[in-house]
């Protein structure tokens, strides 16, 4: 065994709801661990720490092939025929269901993860690229976002980490 500390970095890249807590769920399992753990928001995943949008993702139905009914609390094991999707309100509905469901398993919503994860030693960086590109600065983050910088900088901090992209 290594005397180094282990490190875990993820790379956050997607809005979606069901897209933002794989990161959540495996770095705060990681924390628990004792490894160090580092996020790196970039693209549409700074809307996890933008704090006009972290209140307000979504789960979209379209093009989520994956999504079944009884995950969504309807019996069966049926995919939701992607024609749904375009009924208007389905992505609000479909978001108020897994918001629904994860509160019922006692799963914080992402605000509130995210300030576990950071009272916890968890690191939170923004991709300068996409801050530029969005037209962002660091106040229109949540606290806890120790900083921005660019994917250079995030490769050389988080040297020797496991690097999982989401």
């Amino acid at each position: 065994m290594s005397d180094e500390p282990r490190k875990i970095a993820f790379i956050c890249s997607k809005g979606n709801l069901d897209m933002v807590y794989p990161a959540l769920v495996m770095g705060w399992a990681a924390l628990g661990n004792g490894i160090e753990v580092t996020l790196f928001f970039t693209f549409w995943g700074m809307d996890m720490i933008n704090k006009a949008r972290v209140d307000h993702l979504e789960i979209p139905p379209i093009a989520n092939t994956s999504m079944k009914m009884n995950m969504m609390g309807i019996p069966g094991y049926i995919g939701i025929p992607q024609i749904f999707g375009i009924i208007p309100g389905m992505t609000a509905f479909a978001s108020w269901l897994m918001k629904k469901k994860m509160k019922g398993l006692k799963v914080p919503p992402v605000r509130e993860y995210l300030e576990m994860m950071v009272d916890g030693g968890a690191k939170l960086y923004a991709c300068k690229m996409s801050v530029d590109m969005f037209d962002l600065k660091k106040e229109d983050f949540i606290d806890g976002v120790i900083d921005i910088v660019t994917a250079s900088d995030f490769m050389d901090m988080t040297e020797g980490a496991q690097i999982v992209f989401i």
